[in-house]
């Protein structure tokens, strides 16, 4: 059982998978028969599995976090041994029996609950791990902001140099050339500035057409925004200085962040769940709601070379915590501190608005952020209407009045089972809402479910 006493449910377990083939792999795991020494005690759940070498894997559970290790090789996190175990424990007393864990467990679950403990002290008491040397510390910021100083420089040049030339220039054969000037933005430190790049060399790379050329000089405008509102930061107002610094990818630490920023406590809904795979990294994004506060968060988490990042929270269930927001002119980004209790479920899911309001949400956002990309926030009431062909999807307002198109980047099978959901019905639902649409990622039927 967990600290709360309360057993989990196997549709819990579940929204924890990162993937489908994860549900069905670790579906497989969860009967006694590959598992050995299976155990829990004070929040925690472990046991051994069978596995294609001579020694079975270890794996362990801490129910508080949740936080997961495995001894597998498995990139995907949790792994299938650490859902199947924790389906087999979901089942009911008795089905993974109590004790003392073994000492393989117990060090892990030890190590782990000391650098909670360690993180949120230092939280609390205004510390931080920061650099032992402040002003070794200035100098290499220093020096990181001439280096991107320099690099958004030289991506001015290559702009001008592509406008010059006209856009229609910028073909599929130019992809490589621009692959290599992200190289040299991340070269220069500058992530944010990297990815825009890779934006707008697949936008060179994606055919011909009035819209083609459209969607160019859009990257091209924001790319020259950026790197101009960063080669004059000394000018700008500080809360679009601090998201101007976020975009070319300069952030504080998580312990800084924690240590400086006020913090927020409430009880924070659990509203998605999403993560995305460039080749080089593993990103995790996670949407949380507050409910007294109202404010939406998002929270970022990293794993590398395919690695899924080990943050991983329950969707549809509420975390009484506190969150640090990182410093910009639309907060949003937050990192989590002390967590007060485990996450539990909530009486009913909360309020939404109509299309306008979700408009004027976005509207009021990119204001302040005009690099954003999408605004978090909650339909309350909408109908999903496929066109005519199948595509062009839209979610309607229950009076037919208006509507807002439906990313076309959305995955075809979620807008069925969104439909499905629905039954015709007016259904709420949360989602990004950008100017490429919007794009659904939860609805509540009256549970909340994954889309």
């Amino acid at each position: 059982m967990n600290p709360q006493g309360e057993r989990w449910t196997a549709e819990r377990v579940l929204e924890l998978a990162p993937d489908a083939a994860s549900r069905k792999a670790g579906a497989k795991l969860a009967t006694p028969g590959p598992w050995s020494g299976a155990g829990a005690h004070t929040g925690a759940v472990w046991g051994e599995c069978e596995g294609s070498g001579g020694r079975p894997y270890r794996t362990v559970v801490d129910l508080a976090g949740p936080g997961f290790h495995c001894s597998c090789p498995s990139r995907k996190f949790p792994c299938k041994h650490a859902l199947g175990l924790l389906l087999s424990w979901s089942e009911g007393p008795g089905s993974v029996p109590e004790g003392a864990p073994p000492g393989w467990a117990g060090q892990w679950l030890d190590k782990r609950r000391q650098r909670e403990s360690a993180g949120s002290g230092a939280a609390a008491s205004g510390t931080s791990r920061g650099p032992a040397d402040p002003e070794a510390a200035r100098r290499r910021a220093e020096r990181r902001a001439a280096r991107i100083a320099a690099g958004a420089s030289e991506l001015e040049r290559r702009l001008v140099d592509l406008l010059r030339s006209g856009l229609a220039s910028a073909d599929a054969a130019s992809y490589g050339r621009w692959e290599e000037t992200a190289a040299r933005m991340v070269d220069a430190q500058a992530p944010g500035l990297a990815a825009r790049v890779r934006e707008l060399a697949s936008v060179a790379g994606s055919g011909s057409g009035a819209g083609r050329t459209s969607r160019l000089l859009e990257e091209c405008a924001l790319l020259h925004t950026l790197n101009q509102g960063f080669l004059r930061l000394e000018e700008l107002p500080e809360p679009l200085a601090a998201t101007v610094r976020a975009r070319v990818g300069i952030t504080p630490d998580t312990a800084s962040l924690l240590a400086s920023a006020p913090l927020v406590r409430d009880r924070w809904l659990v509203l998605a769940q999403r993560d995305g795979d460039d080749g080089r990294l593993v990103t995790r994004r996670v949407w949380l709601r507050g409910r007294d506060t109202g404010r939406m968060a998002l929270l970022l988490s990293y794993g590398a070379a395919g690695r899924a990042p080990e943050l991983s929270l329950p969707v549809g269930l509420a975390l009484d915590a506190e969150l640090a927001f990182h410093p910009s002119a639309r907060p949003l980004r937050a990192v989590l501190g002390t967590r007060h209790a485990a996450p539990a479920p909530v009486p009913g899911p909360p309020p939404g608005g109509d299309a306008e309001e979700a408009l004027r949400a976005y509207g009021e956002a990119l204001r302040d952020d005009p690099w954003l990309e999408g605004w978090p926030v909650i339909l309350s009431g909408v109908v999903p209407v496929p066109g005519a062909d199948g595509g062009d999807w839209r979610l309607a307002d229950a009076d037919g009045l208006s509507a807002l198109p439906v990313s076309p980047g959305c995955d075809e099978s979620a807008l069925w089972r969104l439909t499905a959901i629905s039954g015709g019905h007016p259904v709420r639902v949360f989602g990004e809402c950008g100017h490429r649409g919007f794009t659904p990622l939860l609805a509540w039927a009256p549970e909340p479910v994954a889309l």
